[in-house]
C-alpha cells in the first residue's frame, strides 16, 4: 500500500517541491531506473516547476525531463502531465490539485500544500481522501522547521 508524506505550510509550493525533489536526487532515491515522477494536470504549473528546478540553483544541474522526452527514459526525475504508462513506480511527487488516479501504483506519494487558504482547502479534500481509502499518511508541519 502506498505511503503517503504530507508536507505543509510551507510559504511556496513549487519552490518548497523543487527543494524536496533535490533532497530526494541527493540521497541518491531518485535514479534513472527509479525516477522520481512529478505529477500535474496543469501543464503551466508543471513547466514552472519545471523553469524553478533550472533556476533556483544555477551552479547546480537538476537532471529532469517530461516524460513524452527521449531524455526521459535516462532520466532520475521525470515530469509529467497526464497517465503514461512508466516502468516505475517507486517515488510520486503530486503537485496537482486532486489525487492522481494512478497514485496507488506507487510506493511512495509526497504532497506539498502552502500556507495559501485555497491550496490548504484542496489538500483537506486530498487528505481525507487518503484517509478514508485506509492510507498510511505522514505528516511534516514545515512551520515548526528550525531555521
Amino acid at each position: 500500500m502506498t505511503s503517503i508524506d504530507f508536507h505543509f505550510n510551507t510559504p511556496n509550493r513549487l519552490e518548497y517541491a523543487c527543494r524536496l525533489t533535490r533532497k530526494i536526487l541527493n540521497a541518491g532515491q531518485a535514479q534513472s531506473e527509479t525516477p522520481l515522477v512529478v505529477f500535474c494536470s496543469n501543464r503551466t504549473r508543471l513547466d514552472e516547476f519545471d523553469d524553478l528546478l533550472w533556476s533556483l540553483w544555477p551552479e547546480e544541474f537538476i537532471p529532469h525531463a517530461h516524460v513524452a522526452l527521449p531524455e526521459a527514459a535516462d532520466s532520475p526525475i521525470v515530469l509529467m502531465d497526464d497517465d503514461i504508462k512508466l516502468h516505475s513506480h517507486t517515488l510520486l511527487l503530486n503537485l496537482d490539485d486532486e489525487p492522481p488516479p494512478f497514485f496507488s501504483r506507487f510506493v511512495r506519494l509526497f504532497e506539498v500544500v502552502s500556507c495559501e487558504d485555497d491550496d490548504k482547502q484542496k489538500a483537506r479534500q486530498r487528505f481525507a481522501f487518503y484517509r478514508d481509502r485506509g492510507y498510511a499518511i505522514n505528516n511534516y508541519d514545515l512551520s515548526k522547521k528550525s531555521s
